[in-house]
């Protein structure tokens, strides 16, 4: 059980982070954000946040390795996968503007 785990770990990890930073974003620009609170510094951590979870994800593969090589490749490929698309997909955010 904890190979699957090891397996779809990183990429949940990845989609959750995502999900989140887009939640707050599309929250940011409705009425309900308070006006006096600048989304973009909430953005960014949240950010920050979730690629901090990915490099704690994929550190966590490194140092737990699996008895399984193949296990342990596909799980490390998955973890810097989903690091890079932590970085990749969410940077939008931060330099695009808000609301349109």
């Amino acid at each position: 059980m904890i190979e699957v785990l090891r397996l779809s770990v990183p990429i949940t990890v990845w989609l959750t982070g995502f999900s989140a930073v887009y939640a707050l974003q599309g929250i940011s620009c409705s009425r309900h954000w308070p006006s006096d609170l600048d989304a973009r510094p909430v953005l960014l951590a949240a950010w920050v946040v979730a690629i901090g979870l990915q490099l704690l994800t994929l550190m966590t593969v490194l140092y737990a390795p699996s008895k399984s090589r193949f296990v342990q490749t596909t799980a490390t490929t998955l973890a810097v996968i989903a690091l890079v698309a932590a970085v990749w997909t969410v940077m939008p955010v931060l330099v695009a503007s808000l609301c349109l």
